[in-house]
């Protein structure tokens, strides 16, 4: 009996024991190990649900398939087989369901359900070694049009070039500003003062001070 239900359980991820509950099979994804430079397979583990615990009457037409014999047969079989673990349970204290996990009580007096270290996985670890590729050309989105990465980079480094020679270019720019502005003042101060020498001195004059003796 239990190598058919464990069947039935594999094959359709849940099983349904009457008065005790429900063992279901859910399945943990494929996680990345950079430890190890692996890529971990999917896991499988049990989980035990106290509420639900009637079968419905696919799991009856398995179970009278499997053992040859009529539905009505296969459902007084099944009953009386979750009969047997509950007074088991009871009784004992706990009941090992092979390949699976513990049904026993806790301190409240409900049915708990411990599973084993779990099932084994159906595949074995991949090796994953990352792979970088400097140039490597993807689609990008910009705006509403597509662009690959190479044309993006080309493009950003043009934007560069060109905002490195618009600054270089308002630098000159300020500079033969300021040479323009330099050269009219002198034009003025020579048109006022004459073309010489002493134009281009101090014309403020200086006071003599005498010292005072002691």
């Amino acid at each position: 009996m239990i190598d058919i239900l464990n069947k039935y359980l594999i094959l359709f991820k849940s099983l349904n024991i009457p008065g005790v509950g429900s063992l279901f099979i859910e399945t943990l994804p494929a996680a990345t190990d950079f430890v190890n430079k692996q890529i971990a397979p999917p896991r499988y583990t049990y989980r035990f649900d106290k509420y639900f615990d009637s079968p419905d009457k696919d799991f009856f037409n398995y179970l009278a398939s499997c053992k040859n014999i009529p539905d009505y047969e296969a459902m007084k079989l099944y009953n009386q087989f979750a009969e047997d673990m509950r007074t088991t349970i009871k009784l004992e204290g706990q009941v090992l369901w092979k390949n699976v996990g513990h049904f026993s009580r806790n301190d409240s007096g409900e049915i708990a359900f411990e599973p084993l270290n779990g099932m084994r996985p159906l595949y074995e670890p991949v090796n994953a070694e990352r792979v970088i590729r400097n140039n490597a050309s993807h689609t990008v989105l910009v705006g509403d049009q597509e662009k690959t990465s190479v044309q993006m980079s080309e493009f950003l480094q043009e934007d560069k070039k060109a905002r490195l020679f618009i600054d270089n270019k308002n630098w000159r720019l300020a500079a033969l500003i300021l040479a323009a502005v330099a050269l009219v003042i002198l034009a003025i101060h020579f048109s006022i003062n004459g073309f010489s020498w002493q134009a281009m001195a101090n014309q403020q004059p200086v006071k003599m001070v005498q010292p005072t003796r002691p």
